[in-house]
């Protein structure tokens, strides 16, 4: 099976993609109702009522989803088989997308618990990703995480399988999104390049996608909050978002992610204001372990200064990160979402075994190192 994605991009590129419907009989779309109703998606509908689809709309996703919220979803379409998914949303919507095209793709030896549990399906239905917010890079990984609520914890399943064929990058599906939203959501496709071009099994392609991603981001983010109606910013933070996204598919993040899992699993903090207070004590805490990688990053910077040595630009770049979360108005201490420090201990606790992730870190990594972040942002 093909796993690469063609890739669609451009304003108002929704408005013919007719040919991708060829051949298709039974669509489901994934969505939410705020979506629904915008231009380019009623256009997507006109498109497959047109083609003579029928069209099954999940617009019932929660902004963390569980495995129970999929189970739902599952008695909700009553087995049946699927030809085409069609996700467009945040990362909650296109990661329940994903695994639908795994789950509705008529291969009966496939099961939600079957995925939870590690197993591996072999085969997909055709689907299309669109993304409406630019951080998660949903529609560029393998991945997709669901909460486990019994445990207060999420679980990442994982299979290139899950790459979708097509990807629609439509800057005007973004500018509805609130300003708050923008920046975390900006935030999280930041921690996804850097991560991922810090993490010990980087390699050529990932750094790749990390160093085109981080440029299109340091020249757009904040542009695309303050002005919301900017379609080049909100395609350049797409694009970041994608390359972010690719960039977990060839390496992987660390540190941020998974001392931000616990806050999502159990506080349900939203993910990107978790990575936002997370990132600034994170990366000062692994720069001395990647001190050239933070000088290339640095470099990257609209304004920054190239004629620093290495050593100054590293701590330069944790500086620029500081005042990025700062100027776009997000949280920086667990106070402020109401976590007290006797939270400390279960947060480092479950940070320390998303050992998946805490294998990444450019050093090594103990629960007491944790612990000490943790407090650090109290």
């Amino acid at each position: 099976m093909n796993i690469d994605s063609t890739i669609i991009s451009g304003y108002q590129s929704l408005h013919d993609i007719g040919y991708l419907l060829a051949g298709k009989h039974q669509v489901v779309l994934v969505s939410d109702k705020n979506i629904i109703g915008l231009a380019p998606v009623q256009s997507l509908l006109a498109q497959l009522n047109n083609a003579g689809c029928g069209v099954s709309i999940i617009d019932s996703v929660p902004p963390e989803p569980s495995q129970h919220d999929v189970a739902t979803i599952l008695e909700t379409l009553n087995k049946q088989r699927v030809d085409l998914v069609i996700g467009v949303g945040g990362g909650s919507v296109l990661d329940v997308a994903k695994l639908l095209s795994l789950l509705c793709a008529g291969d009966v030896k496939v099961t939600l618990n079957g995925l939870l549990a590690g197993e591996k399906p072999q085969r997909r239905t055709t689907s299309l990703l669109i993304p409406t917010t630019a951080g998660t890079g949903s529609e560029a990984t393998p991945n997709a995480i669901l909460a486990i609520p019994e445990k207060e914890t999420k679980i990442g399943i994982i299979t290139p399988l899950m790459l979708p064929d097509y990807v629609a990058l439509v800057p005007e599906l973004t500018t509805s999104m609130p300003a708050r939203i923008a920046a975390s959501t900006g935030i999280d496709a930041l921690c996804h390049l850097f991560e991922c071009f810090t993490s010990v099994i980087a390699n050529p392609v990932s750094d790749n996608y990390a160093l085109v991603g981080m440029k299109k981001l340091f020249a757009s983010i904040e542009k695309s909050v303050a002005e919301p109606e900017n379609l080049e910013a909100r395609l350049n933070m797409l694009w970041a978002s994608y390359y972010g996204g690719a960039s977990i598919a060839h390496a992987g993040t660390h540190l941020v992610h998974a001392m931000s899992y616990p806050l999502g699993g159990k506080y349900h903090i939203p993910h990107g204001v978790a990575n936002a207070i997370l990132l600034v004590p994170c990366m000062a805490f692994i720069r001395p372990a990647a001190v050239s990688k933070f000088a290339q990053a640095y470099d990257l910077i609209p304004d920054a200064d190239l004629l620093l040595g290495e050593e100054d630009k590293s701590h330069a770049l944790v500086e620029y990160f500081d005042a990025l979360v700062h100027r776009l108005d997000l949280p920086v201490k667990l106070s402020q979402l109401s976590i007290t420090p006797d939270d400390i201990a279960y947060l480092s606790q479950g940070a320390i075994e998303v050992q998946r992730l805490i294998k990444n870190v450019p050093m090594q990594i103990e629960k007491k190192h944790l612990e000490e972040i943790y407090q650090s942002i109290r």
